[in-house]
Parts: C-alpha cells; structure tokens; sequence
C-alpha cells in the first residue's frame, strides 16, 4: 500500500514538473545566452502575467494648509517609546504603577501612570505586594525592553501594546 502512495507521489510530482516546463525552459534559454544584451532581450521576450490593474487610481487631492495661527505640537519623545520602529534616542522611561502592584506572569499588562500600556512577553513570574511603585521600562539587547520595578530584583521582558 505505501508503496502505490510513493508511486502516485512521484506520478503526480512528475506531471507538475512537465506543466512547469515551457517557462523553466524559456528562462533557462535566456540564461545561457552569454551577451548580456542579448539576455536581456530574451528576457524582455517573455510573457508575464498582467497584475497591475488597468486604471491607476488618482493620488488624493492636497489637503488645505492649516491655518497659520495653527502650530503643530511636537509629541514629547518619550510619547513613542517603545512603539517607534526605528531607534530612538530615548533610552528608558521612568514612570509609576499607580494603586497596589500584587507581581506579574505572562502576558500580564502593566498600565503606567503616564498612560502607556506595557505586556510581559517572556515566561517570568512573580509576586510581589508594592505600594505605587517606581519602575523604569529600559531598552536591553535586540531591540527589547525590560520593565525594572523599585524593590523587586527580576525585570521581566515586556512590550509595548498602547
């Protein structure tokens, strides 16, 4: 029985290859054509298949300057800690967990005091009974963060969720 699955296997394998043949064929002539002009031409001889649609939308119209009396606040950089994708020049944070802090395990979210929401994202745990403690988010190895609480000496690895 395995066996006539083995062999249907490689019957079906087989016909794949031979529906795939023409376009391996034809890129491989262009490969071995030694002129790179002439690879080139043979290239741009093949068929590929239209994915763009016919009619490009319009780009959207320019949106009305703000008035002048109008200037854009700049976000403190400690707004985008931990959301930004590049790196940024803010290091860490420093904030508060406001009421009673009772530990964490994983997947716990911390809200800290200056609005941001952090997740513990590695498989730590701990119990702890802390009055508004201090905790400082830092940035550690490969672009993660670690969540240093005042009076606790673990620092569980979070993220940032909001």
């Amino acid at each position: 029985m395995k066996l006539i699955c083995l062999l249907l296997t490689l019957v079906f394998a087989a016909s794949a290859l031979q529906a795939a043949e023409p376009a391996n064929n034809a890129l491989g002539r262009c490969r071995l054509l030694p002129e790179a002009a002439a690879r080139l031409a043979c290239y741009d001889a093949l068929p590929l298949p239209l994915t763009l649609p016919l009619t490009l939308p319009l780009p959207p119209a320019p949106a009305a300057a703000p008035p002048a009396a109008a200037t854009p606040v700049a976000p403190a950089p400690e707004a985008a800690f931990g959301l930004e994708s590049r790196r940024s020049a803010v290091q860490d944070i420093s904030s508060t967990l406001p009421g009673l802090f009772e530990g964490w395990d994983r997947n716990t979210r911390f809200t800290l005091a200056n609005g941001q929401v952090w997740q513990v994202s590695d498989g730590t745990a701990a119990s702890v009974y802390l009055r508004s403690p201090r905790v400082t988010v830092r940035r550690a190895a490969l672009g993660s963060f670690r969540l240093e609480i005042e009076g606790v000496n673990q620092a569980p690895r979070v993220q940032r969720v909001e």
